[in-house]
Order: C-alpha cells, then sequence, then structure tokens
C-alpha cells in the first residue's frame, strides 16, 4: 500500500450486523479538514488492548513508531505502520485484537470523530 500527494493509505474496521469485525483497505484525503475535537498520544499499552475488544469510539489511529498486526473476527490480519492510518469504527460487536511485531513500544495518536461525522474514508476498488 503506497500513499500519494493527495491520500494517504488508510485500513478501517468495522463491525458487521451481526457482530463480527472485518476490514478494509483505502485512503483518506490529504488537506481536507476533518471533523475532530481533541486528540491525545499513547505510548502505554494495556494488557486488555491486545485481547479482542471493540473500539470504544469512532476515531482515527495514526502510528507514529512501532509496527502491529491487528486480527478481526474470521481471523484475517492486517499491519499497521506508520504511514497508514487505522480508522477504528468497529464499535459494536466482538472487535478486534493486535500485537505488536516489531519492538516493545506503540507510539500512536488517537484523534476522535465528531458524532455523526464523515470519516472520510475512500475503499480501495476491488
Amino acid at each position: 500500500m503506497k500513499s500519494t500527494s493527495a491520500f494517504i493509505s488508510a485500513i478501517r474496521l468495522f463491525s458487521h450486523p451481526d457482530g463480527t469485525s472485518a476490514f478494509e483497505t483505502g485512503k483518506i484525503p490529504t488537506l481536507k479538514p476533518m471533523n475532530t475535537t481533541t486528540f491525545w498520544a499513547s505510548t502505554v499499552t494495556e494488557e486488555w488492548e491486545k485481547k479482542k475488544h471493540a473500539a470504544p469510539r469512532r476515531q482515527y489511529v495514526v502510528t507514529l513508531k512501532g509496527s502491529i498486526l491487528f486480527k478481526v473476527s474470521d481471523g484475517s490480519t492486517f499491519q499497521i505502520e506508520p504511514g497508514i492510518i487505522l480508522l477504528a469504527e468497529d464499535v459494536e460487536g466482538e472487535g478486534h485484537s493486535w500485537e505488536i511485531v516489531n519492538g516493545q513500544e506503540w507510539e500512536r495518536l488517537y484523534i476522535p470523530i465528531a458524532d455523526g461525522a464523515d470519516d472520510f474514508f475512500i475503499q480501495d476498488s476491488e
């Protein structure tokens, strides 16, 4: 997956109506005002985060350092690293799990999406 000057690569986690989680690849446009109100940085990883869980809110997760392997309900996996934005929208159901695959630490920004706001995600064509 490669970013262009007009877009940044992204992967979107989402929930199916039956509560299972899945993902799709795509992109988010650059220089587009996003409907967010706050953000925070984290380097802390708590054990519950590595177990299967739903996202606590719709949010962008921007990795600054680290390589993370995510797993969804059907066992499919994808890797997030700097340069790929994670769009966490699997807020219902069983959610996802993840593990650090490169290094010991995951530095990231959490940027919640305002209620009802567009996430600007564009799915890759198949």
